[in-house]
């Protein structure tokens, strides 16, 4: 997992060939004025969703992994906080991977929890199990999928 401020993007265009042209869609578009539904950047292997929902309680978030696609989610406005875990130490599946939707749901409590902030970001691999929006209030938010599998 990464965390980092927009500002800072540049450091982590070589982590990836397309990472570069995902940072970038998120500092040239207008990202509050975006519509809430998915958008091709480079059909299935890069795409963008954007969400605005209201924030869940830390005792509701549940972990999830991706094998197929890293995660840059990318904070618009609210107040976010993620939990976190390896995903190789989470050992409770509660819903067993989906390949269609590139995801699976785990029991297991995050080991921590970090604040994203409006303007910063978190890159997810599939070695980082993640539980996004917790938080009070609306969270409006990016999420960038980059196909890596």
């Amino acid at each position: 997992m990464i965390f980092d401020k927009i500002e800072n993007a540049k450091k982590y265009y070589q982590l990836h060939p397309k990472f570069e042209k995902a940072f970038k869609y998120l500092v040239i578009n207008k990202l509050t004025e975006m519509p809430l539904e998915k958008f091709e950047i480079e059909g299935e292997d890069l795409f963008v969703m954007f969400t605005n929902k209201e924030g869940k309680a830390k005792s509701s978030a549940k972990l999830e992994a991706h094998q197929k696609y890293a995660d840059i989610q990318f904070l618009i406005a609210g107040n976010e906080q993620i939990g976190w875990k390896s995903h190789s130490d989470c050992k409770s599946v509660d819903k067993v991977y989906d390949a269609d939707k590139d995801i699976e749901f785990f029991k297991d409590e995050p080991q921590t929890f970090f604040s994203l902030k409006p303007e910063c970001f978190a890159i997810f691999f599939p070695d980082d199990a993640h539980a996004p929006m917790v938080g009070e209030g609306l969270i409006h938010k990016a999420v960038i999928k980059i196909k890596i599998k």
